[in-house]
């Protein structure tokens, strides 16, 4: 069941109260799961079950994604601001210091947490931020693409195009290895919440200047790629392996970039395993 949460946020710039969508799940160690962006919280669904076995699982909707609303006037869309507003976020829900899982811009989200101490496992999947300059531009590009179709596709058009495999591929085939394997009923939702994401752009715009290049000390570290990731290539995988020497670096056969739909089994082994 979903909830709602507001909590405070201390930053350089000032005090402010944020609210943020979440669900919580299972039994265990926590075990926080950030999406990627333009997409939102309903992108873990297809292995939330596997993981309740043995976490209690906490996916949030990222601010200004999904159901939460954008951060308030005067904070920015970017990485401090949304350390500070998770670190909150896991105080405010009780949870210590969580293990922490996330997909492309989450993924990059979870290994921010664990330099700054606030998480004691990472699990990062196609996380953002080992792209060489050309790399983001061309994803960038990808992603500016699928949210201006996202924006113009009439509701109609987009539930007939979700009834088909072939239209699922259509709509999805860039995050998705096995499109046609996704539900209809969430391949509108995810359609829908690309379109209307408030922080899309704010978001975007600030991850222009972002590049990791410092290593995770200190926690179990995990970076998992898909093979047939379409988004970020999956040799930026070998450059976080470089980065983070102690990671353990896996690879996601018949994966894309959003892996937790085209193969749940394996992608919840690989999260339970790296929060062990």
């Amino acid at each position: 069941m979903s909830a709602t949460v507001s909590f405070k946020v201390t930053t350089p710039h000032g005090p402010h109260t944020v609210t943020l969508s979440h669900t919580r799940a299972g039994r265990g160690e926590p075990l926080l799961l950030l999406h990627g962006i333009g997409h939102h919280r309903q992108a873990w669904d297809p292995v939330v079950d596997i993981l309740a076995t043995e976490r209690e699982v906490i996916a949030v909707d990222l601010p200004g994604f999904g159901a939460s609303p954008t951060l308030p006037d005067g904070l920015p869309h970017d990485l401090p601001t949304m350390n500070a507003a998770l670190g909150a976020l896991c105080a405010e829900l009780e949870i210590g210091r969580p293990h922490v899982a996330g997909n492309s811009l989450g993924g990059l989200l979870a290994l921010e947490m664990g330099r700054a101490g606030l998480a004691r496992s990472v699990t990062a999947l196609s996380p953002a931020g080992f792209w060489t300059q050309a790399e983001r531009r061309y994803a960038f590009g990808v992603l500016i693409a699928m949210r201006r179709l996202a924006e113009r596709m009439p509701l109609p058009l987009v539930e007939r195009l979700a009834r088909s495999a072939a239209g699922r591929a259509a709509l999805t085939s860039t995050i998705y290895a096995r499109p046609g394997r996704r539900a209809p009923e969430a391949v509108v939702a995810e359609t829908l919440a690309l379109a209307g994401a408030p922080a899309f752009a704010e978001t975007l715009r600030a991850g222009t200047t972002v590049r990791f290049t410092d290593d995770v000390p200190g926690i179990p570290v995990t970076v998992a790629w898909g093979a047939k990731d379409r988004l970020l290539i999956p040799r930026q995988g070998v450059r976080a392996k470089q980065m983070i020497p102690r990671a353990r670096l896996v690879r996601l056969p018949g994966c894309g970039h959003v892996p937790m739909n085209d193969d749940p089994a394996l992608v919840a082994r690989v999260l339970l395993d790296g929060s062990r």
